[in-house]
């Protein structure tokens, strides 16, 4: 029996998504809570996520599948798996599905939100939730720069050295940049993303918005394809993966929540 999951957590306290040797990844935080209801080995609970988040970087709708033996009431995988899980994980909703789904392969699109703190003091209680920068940023000309960056293109300038994937090329359909009070907003949606790329794009458009560089940098730093060139990458703390999109055919419900991070104004935000 396969079985979609959806998962949220604060990446706060993992060492990212992916299992790693000391055990410290929301995979093998899940895995180990999923084992202890399948009552089966952890070999057989092994799950697939449809975006694979770094340390530090938090969920609020990620998608995850497993396959299992066991036969369970859809409340023992949410509430009894969630009696298992540290706090800052929680599965939030169950489906059983067709063999062929993939929370990886069969996603459509993936969105994330940047929440980045525009203030001259750093954030105490917000501390691990946003990103900070402390100089006032132009907003419409981190609009200008964003719009260039939207479609099909070659990402090669805002991947790290470590990234995995086959191809560069990526479709970027939505980055909007929203600002209330202290707080600037940047809603990404695409096909794919690459490692890192986000809070490269991040880092590179707080360039533009300090004045560092004109919002045609970002178009020459995109035909560049050099990650040399473009600005350091921009702290984890600040990025939410807020959905993922797949085909009705999935019957999968769409994210749960309606207020983003890190506050329920955030909701609202007005541009």
């Amino acid at each position: 029996m396969r079985i979609a999951l959806g998962v949220e957590y604060d990446g706060g306290g993992f060492c990212g998504w992916q299992t790693q040797r000391a055990r410290c990844s929301v995979q093998d935080a899940l895995e180990n809570a999923l084992a202890g209801i399948a009552a089966e080995p952890v070999s057989m609970v092994r799950t697939v996520c449809a975006g694979r988040t770094d340390a530090g970087v938090h969920a609020l709708a990620q998608v995850v599948h497993f396959d299992t033996t066991a036969d369970r009431p859809e409340s023992a995988w949410v509430r009894g798996v969630n009696a298992l899980t540290p706090p800052a994980l929680a599965v939030t909703w169950v489906r059983p599905v067709a063999a062929e789904f993939s929370a990886r392969y069969s996603a459509k699109s993936r969105a994330y939100r940047y929440v980045l703190l525009n203030h001259p003091v750093r954030p105490a209680a917000e501390s691990g939730r946003v990103g900070w920068y402390h100089t006032p940023l132009h907003m419409e000309s981190m609009r200008v720069a964003a719009a260039n960056l939207v479609g099909e293109h070659d990402f090669g300038a805002f991947r790290s050295a470590e990234c995995q994937a086959k191809s560069p090329v990526r479709t970027l359909m939505q980055l909007e940049i929203m600002q209330q009070g202290a707080y600037i907003v940047f809603d990404f949606r695409a096909n794919g993303f690459l490692h890192h790329m986000v809070r490269n794009i991040v880092g590179s458009l707080v360039y533009v918005g300090n004045g560092k560089y004109g919002p045609q940098w970002i178009s020459k730093l995109l035909d560049s394809r050099d990650r040399r060139l473009a600005a350091p990458t921009f702290d984890a703390a600040g990025l939410y993966l807020t959905g993922v999109e797949y085909d009705p055919v999935w019957g999968l419900p769409h994210a749960p929540r309606a207020a983003l991070p890190p506050f329920s104004t955030l909701a609202s935000v007005e541009a």
